[in-house]
């Protein structure tokens, strides 16, 4: 299917099907994409929570400023940040390259002490800024991969961190919530799917330099 056609098909789903359920293996290849989305020196400062109870996605609308998609979705993917990226962390990283390419120590040790001082250098509050920048690329990527598997999604900032936080007990967890996507099928009544879109023409979005 052509790539276009999909991203034309996509739209932000306001009214999901609450009957209609994702297969595991369309759960199986948002996971998958999610993993393989890239981040910066592969550090993967993040995490995605998968959700398919249906009494916890009703506890999110509230938090949500009532918006039903998250629990007339068929699953609620909550996308995370670590609160932390400590020197451990990219040490597993390292380890984790010498097991899967079997890199030599003497390969990578320079850019391991590199990459564990620019970290120590960064404040949590910058080492976080970053995670969270991060976890919009794999917002994007699990965009474009629902497109091409025809999956419905709604990607949403609209709720209350703190809350949805608490709900999940992630701060046990050394994490912290970014966003949401509502993932499932639209309902036939859902007005939105047959708007056509809005955008600008090219010209004025995408500059060309020859």
């Amino acid at each position: 299917m052509n790539i276009i056609s999909s991203l034309e098909w996509r739209y932000a789903t306001k009214k999901f099907d609450p009957s209609k359920k994702l297969t595991i293996h369309q759960i199986d290849t948002l996971k998958k994409a999610f993993n393989l989305t890239a981040t910066s020196f592969g550090l993967q400062p993040l995490k995605l929570i998968v959700i398919e109870n249906k009494e916890l996605q009703e506890e999110f609308v509230k938090h949500c400023y009532y918006q039903r998609q998250v629990a007339d979705a068929s699953h609620l993917l909550v996308l995370c940040i670590e609160n932390d990226t400590p020197t451990e962390a990219i040490n597993a990283y390292f380890d984790l390259e010498k097991e899967i390419r079997g890199t030599s120590e003497e390969v990578i040790s320079k850019f391991r002490n590199q990459l564990i001082d620019m970290y120590k250098s960064k404040t949590l509050e910058e080492k976080q800024l970053s995670a969270t920048y991060q976890t919009y690329i794999a917002l994007g990527n699990l965009m474009t991969v629902c497109a091409v598997e025809r999956i419905d999604n709604c990607p949403m900032e609209g709720f209350v961190p703190e809350k949805i936080d608490e709900l999940l007990n992630l701060s046990a967890q050394n994490l912290k919530s970014v966003l949401l996507m509502p993932v499932g099928f639209r309902a036939d009544d859902d007005l939105m799917s047959t708007l056509k879109k809005v955008r600008k023409p090219l010209n004025e979005t995408v500059l060309e330099i020859s």
